[in-house]
């Protein structure tokens, strides 16, 4: 029997995903349930699995677009399993060589056909640190003559002709649809951005007196991302305007807080969704980023875990980001930046002091969102980073931390 494996829909909005990499080779024999390619949406990257063990037919090259519904390989069910094979391994199979691009030439300076130069052309192309190869003779058989060697230009790039290799690749679906979002989020947003900064030496304090008695109970660290988080679910509440998005004509207002937090995964941007933040406590935070973070970098997140999210957060800072503009992600408002923590000195109660600073970003749309508004939500989120104790652990640090 001859099975026809289809595309299955990643989400309700997916019509098509491209075929990022075949995991089997056409005529391999394939078990039920083995990953044998991985498919691109415009949202994710998903391990397609074989519907029935068999010998398999691909009718679809890597690269290739196709319709969720459409056919991409066969397996023959009648087919049996070659003797002596093993278990199939959940492995990538080595990547099947392409041609290569025709490469450019070692330099791109334009050489003319060998000829010989004039002792005093010779010279004056020495001078200009020039090769007679590069230069068209004039004179009989292409013979360069002084006359030529003077009016010969020196390229402006490297005489000597270094390796000027280009290589060309095609960008993934998921890489092209974040492309497609970032343009649309700067042409269709009134973006601006406004920025302050937070001494974090409070958290700093906080991590350094109980993060080994938070790991050793919960499984987790105790990071700047729940203390973040929280920051912003307070902030959100004060200024409800920056968890809103514009629907039509209308302003859409949410009172639940889904977190989208930015993750570099190996496909490129992902950005998951912490559900009802609101409703966490620092270890449902820590324990909800740890789990997202690791299914994306692993390429199992889904599309409804990235789906949907009121507001945005992104850290630069692990990348040593000290300061950046952070586009907001369609259709919602804002996006808050993180960045590197850096000591810096400052005026505390009229003396000079060094302190971890961090600059943070507020990017946010200005058809809803007025300058008031953005700039008193930046100033709430210092605030509670500044003074976390109180404003996030309502003075009861042990009972916060579940300690």
């Amino acid at each position: 029997m001859i099975l026809e494996m289809k595309v299955p829909s990643p989400g309700e909005s997916i019509t098509e995903v491209e075929i990022a990499e075949w995991l089997v080779g056409n005529g391999d024999y394939v078990e039920k349930d083995q990953a044998i390619a991985e498919v691109d949406s415009d949202k994710a990257t998903l391990e397609l699995p074989a519907e029935a063990s068999g010998t398999i037919t691909l009718k679809a090259e890597e690269g290739d677009a196709v319709a969720v519904g459409a056919v991409v390989c066969l397996i023959d069910t009648s087919a049996e399993k070659p003797e002596g094979s093993e278990a199939p391994k959940q492995e990538k199979k080595a990547e099947t060589p392409k041609a290569e691009a025709s490469k450019p030439a070692a330099s791109e300076t334009k050489t003319y056909a060998t000829g010989t130069a004039s002792p005093a052309a010779k010279k004056i192309l020495a001078e200009k640190g020039m090769d007679a190869n590069t230069v068209a003779g004039t004179g009989k058989d292409g013979r360069v003559t002084k006359d030529d060697a003077i009016k010969a230009v020196p390229s402006m790039g490297t005489p000597t002709g270094g390796n000027r290799g280009t290589s060309r690749s095609k960008m993934s679906m998921l890489r092209r649809k974040v492309a497609e979002r970032l343009v649309e989020a700067k042409n269709t947003t009134a973006m601006l951005t406004t920025f302050n900064e937070v001494d974090m030496s409070p958290i700093f304090a906080l991590r350094t007196e109980y993060k080994e008695t938070f790991k050793t109970k919960h499984g987790v660290s105790l990071g700047f991302m729940s203390f973040f988080t929280l920051a912003v679910v307070r902030a959100l509440k004060m200024y409800p305007a920056v968890n809103s998005m514009i629907d039509g004509k209308e302003m859409l207002s949410y009172d639940f807080c889904d977190i989208s937090i930015a993750v570099s995964g190996p496909k490129g941007l992902m950005v998951p969704v912490i559900r009802n933040a609101e409703n966490l406590s620092f270890r449902g935070v820590e324990s909800e980023v740890k789990r997202l973070a690791i299914r994306a970098r692993e390429g199992e997140i889904t599309v409804d875990e990235m789906t949907g999210g009121t507001f945005t957060i992104t850290n630069g800072g692990v990348f040593g980001s000290m300061l950046s503009t952070p586009i907001i992600n369609p259709p919602q408002s804002g996006i808050l930046g993180m960045h590197n923590i850096v000591e810096r000195p400052v005026a505390i109660d009229g003396k000079v002091e060094v302190r971890p600073i961090m600059y943070v970003a507020l990017s946010y749309d200005h058809r809803i969102i007025d300058g008031k508004e953005s700039v008193g939500f930046l100033v709430a989120v210092k605030e509670a980073l500044e003074n976390p104790v109180e404003l996030l652990m309502d003075n009861d640090v042990k009972k916060a931390l579940e300690l």
